[in-house]
């Protein structure tokens, strides 16, 4: 992991607060972070926060022949990814010091210390057993990675359950879980890794180490312990000498962390098998708290229905009388109604300047109208002398006569343009009273 290095000023202020006894999140120098366990749907699957330090587990089974060398035992196979989710220092698919290195402490901690029983994971010896494979990645890097994936693993380790299944003679028969009830695997043991930080040789000692702290430290132990104070694995790094009794020191304040974690995980596990059996809602989204805005709930809240009615009756007595309503509506034109309700329609009507310009609009159109007749009126007289008298010519060579007739003249053209000026009339009148209606 290629993390950015600290600050010579950052590094003596962490030094020198770790001198004075305190921490930058205000725990005790033998205080673990909070640790929060939860559960997916599937058998197997959990999430563990230990501060923000976040690890996801996922346990899976599958059957395949045995090993040569121990035909009736089952496979346990882990596997831990570091990937640049969790921290941007990490690199995909590249196999890190620190990565192998709490490979093979969470394999020392889980399969060496026997805490699962590989030989109930035997179907038929010398062909077929179950082989356990669990899955650990990490989502967010925040210091002490070993603690929090030997908690998820256990944790997935005992949620897990595998099909149940028979034997008759050759032929082997798995069941789904709607046939018959998975079964869980059989562990004898939880152990449970604590991490101790050193600083100045020795002379400070803190646990559950964070990210920062972990940049300053000299050397880290690590012990893995179950409930019974039994030592699992113990594992130094870092190139400290420790002496035997900070070495003793380290593992009774491990024994008392992991009795409190197991306490912890079992409380965890008998929370969701019994909501499992309840038949209420489980995983990952319902252990969102509610306060989240990634909440799918809210909590419901209390409503008083004591003496309803009667307080209704009171805001309806202090009420102010509802306006008065007119029932049907008032057209003033007609294609005008009436809108909401109590309120007139007044666009029908008009105002006294309005009017007066209409009736003068009127009368001009009714005077062009009079004065277009009577031009038609002569217009027609002439054409009617003009039909009586005959035009003729005469031509000094040939004595030709041409009698002309003249054409009807159109009887619409004057109609036309009396339409015309009654269409433009209009049109100015709607201007103007357009005009001031925005005004209003």
């Amino acid at each position: 992991m290629k993390a950015t290095p600290l600050s010579n000023c950052e590094r003596r202020f962490l030094l020198r607060a770790i001198e004075e006894r305190k921490r930058l999140d205000g725990r005790q120098c033998y205080d673990y972070r909070n640790v929060r366990i939860s559960f997916g749907v599937d058998y197997g699957c959990c999430i563990v926060e230990l501060g923000k330090t976040r690890v996801l587990a996922q346990v899976s089974c599958e059957l395949v022949p045995p090993k040569a060398n121990r035909p009736t035992e089952g496979i346990l196979f882990f596997n831990l990814e570091l990937s640049p989710m969790a921290a941007p220092g990490f690199e995909p698919g590249r196999q890190t010091e620190l990565l192998v290195r709490v490979n093979r402490l969470i394999e020392r901690c889980l399969r060496n210390s026997k805490c699962i029983d590989t030989e109930s994971l035997c179907v038929v010896a010398g062909e077929k057993v179950w082989q356990i494979r669990l899955d650990l990645h990490l989502l967010n890097h925040e210091g002490n990675i070993i603690d929090a994936a030997s908690i998820a693993g256990i944790v997935a380790l005992c949620h897990f359950r595998r099909p149940d299944v028979s034997v008759q003679g050759e032929e082997v028969t798995v069941y789904t879980p709607e046939e018959r009830d998975p079964v869980p695997l059989s562990i004898h043991h939880m152990p449970i890794c604590v991490s101790f930080a050193f600083f100045q040789q020795g002379t400070y000692l803190l646990v559950d180490p964070s990210e920062r702290e972990e940049r300053v430290m000299d050397g880290v132990l690590v012990i893995a312990m179950n409930k019974h104070q039994e030592i699992c694995t113990i594992q130094s790094s870092g190139g400290i000498m420790l002496v035997k009794d900070q070495v003793l020191r380290c593992s009774k304040i491990a024994g008392v962390k992991v009795a409190e974690m197991t306490e912890l995980i079992q409380k965890a596990l008998e929370n969701d098998q019994k909501a499992r059996k309840e038949g209420r809602k489980f995983g990952f989204a319902e252990s969102i708290p509610n306060q989240k805005i990634t909440a799918f709930k809210m909590e419901s809240a209390a409503v008083d229905t004591n003496n309803v009615e009667e307080e209704a009756e009171e805001i309806i007595t202090k009420a102010d009388p509802p306006s008065e309503v007119f029932t049907k509506p008032i057209l003033h034109t007609p294609g005008t109604a009436q809108i909401g309700e109590g309120i007139e329609n007044s666009w029908g009507e008009l105002e006294e300047s309005e009017r007066e310009e209409v009736v003068e609009e009127e009368d001009e159109s009714e005077a062009a109208g009079f004065e277009g007749q009577k031009m038609e009126t002569e217009e027609t007289s002439i054409v009617e002398e003009t039909k009586n008298e005959s035009i003729v010519l005469s031509d000094s060579e040939e004595e030709e006569v041409v009698i002309l007739e003249p054409q009807e003249p159109p009887k619409r053209t004057r109609t036309q343009t009396t339409s015309k000026q009654e269409n433009t009339s209009k049109k100015t009148f709607n201007k103007r009273r357009r005009k001031k209606r925005a005004a209003y």
